[in-house]
């Protein structure tokens, strides 16, 4: 992504009129999108973008870098009925995804043919009916200039809050129950992998998680966090933080992902590769939080070199540990009776996975591109088996790591 650097201002829409209408006709807050007074369409060498809204509500856009993409984001809008094959109709936008941002926020992302810069954005709103329109023009500008201005701007409306300040996790009791922190994968903007049948990644694993973290804290032996509980955008960093600042044991990302050639079918579970963890504590120092790199410790004023120390430090003793998590997950799986890939254990550069001192783990349930695991994804019954075979590992694993801890500290 290109450098950040504020493009707009926060735009508001000029909607007073309609919303003090709203109040009064019963219309709640959210606001539906009108997919027939709703295109994209070519206009010279740039692009013309019209949405249709029940009602007015306020907006921003900026734009992003690699690739050039064009972002407005909304408090908040239904896109029920809304479809890209319908929206888009022309070339010089070659892309389009929508979705829950952030809770109470909704998302529209625009992927350009070339840079184009905003020359023109209102939004219009019938006094009498108080449906809106929201125009937007776009024009070509050079790559230089769309890179220096590329970048989303900072706004707590908008964003998620900062971290709250936690206290550093302390030495847990052995017979404390283990917090694990889920990570279902994708959520809002982001959707993951799509069937042709209309099942979404996002959804599936949300309910995976919540069926999984329910069969983990009836077990007694653990608590359990989620990195999202609905339907929304989650940054993969954030997930990170969320994990350290809750002083998390154990950290597990569910995904269930479709490949495009070969027959892959089965659960695989990854854990960090050698090669990335070797540049992953220089783009942890760089990009986070130092209070959020590990829990317990403060590298606030720690230089690059001491927090990369450190981290690698802590890695050491981790990867092991989460190697150890991955088999014994897939032990648990298989003990179920659950599908398991041919090569069920991998390493990969998941950012999800960089933690350098959480056990991580990314489980991938099964592929939705497999009838078989597809058919078995969206079976409850086939899940809970899952579900007590991923407890099983846990519980074998966590048995087996405080042995090898207890002998360390001997």
């Amino acid at each position: 992504m290109g450098r950040v650097i504020i493009l707009t201002a926060l735009i508001w829409a000029a909607a007073a009129g309609a919303w003090a209408q709203s109040g009064s006709s019963g219309f709640s807050g959210l606001a539906r999108i009108d997919a027939e007074a709703s295109r994209v369409r070519d206009a010279g060498q740039g692009a013309e973008i019209s949405l249709g809204l029940s009602q007015g509500v306020p907006y921003r856009l900026f734009t992003l870098a690699e690739p050039p993409r064009l972002v407005l984001d909304f408090q908040e809008v239904d896109w029920t009925g809304l479809t890209a094959d319908k929206l888009v109709q022309g070339e010089q936008v070659s892309a389009v995804q929508f979705g829950t941002y952030v809770p109470g926020w909704a998302r529209l992302v625009l992927q350009l043919a070339e840079p184009m810069k905003v020359a023109s954005a209102a939004m219009s709103v019938d006094q009498v009916t108080a449906a809106a329109r929201l125009a937007v023009t776009l024009e070509p500008v050079a790559a230089e200039e769309f890179a220096a201005s590329a970048g989303a701007p900072q706004d707590p409306r908008w964003d998620l809050p900062a971290p709250q300040v936690m206290e550093g996790k302390t030495e847990r009791d052995e017979n404390a129950p283990l917090l694990v922190m889920l990570d279902p994968g994708h959520g809002g903007i982001d959707p993951g992998a799509e069937t042709e049948h209309g099942i979404i990644e996002k959804h599936l694993m949300l309910q995976f998680a919540r069926e999984l973290g329910e069969a983990l804290v009836r077990s007694g032996q653990f608590t359990v966090m989620m990195t999202r509980d609905g339907d929304y955008f989650v940054s993969l960093e954030r997930r990170i933080a969320m994990a350290h600042q809750a002083g998390a044991d154990v950290f597990i990302s569910l995904h269930a992902d479709t490949i495009s050639e070969g027959r892959a079918h089965g659960s695989t579970v990854y854990t960090l590769s050698r090669e990335a963890s070797d540049q992953a504590s220089a783009k942890l120092a760089e990009r986070h939080l130092r209070g959020d790199l590990l829990s317990g410790t403060d590298l606030s004023q720690a230089d690059d070199r001491v927090t990369g120390v450190m981290l690698d430090l802590a890695r050491q003793e981790t990867q092991p540990r989460s190697d150890a998590l991955a088999a014994a997950l897939i032990d648990g799986l298989r003990g179920q009776k659950r599908p398991i890939n041919n090569r069920p254990l991998r390493s990969a550069g998941f950012s999800v996975l960089k933690s350098a001192d959480i056990p991580s783990v990314l489980v991938e349930i099964g592929f939705l591109s497999s009838k078989r695991d597809l058919n078995n994804l969206v079976d409850a019954e086939w899940r809970a088996k899952a579900a007590r075979g991923i407890l099983n590992g846990l519980i074998t694993w966590r048995a087996q790591d405080d042995a090898r801890r207890a002998l360390v500290r001997q």
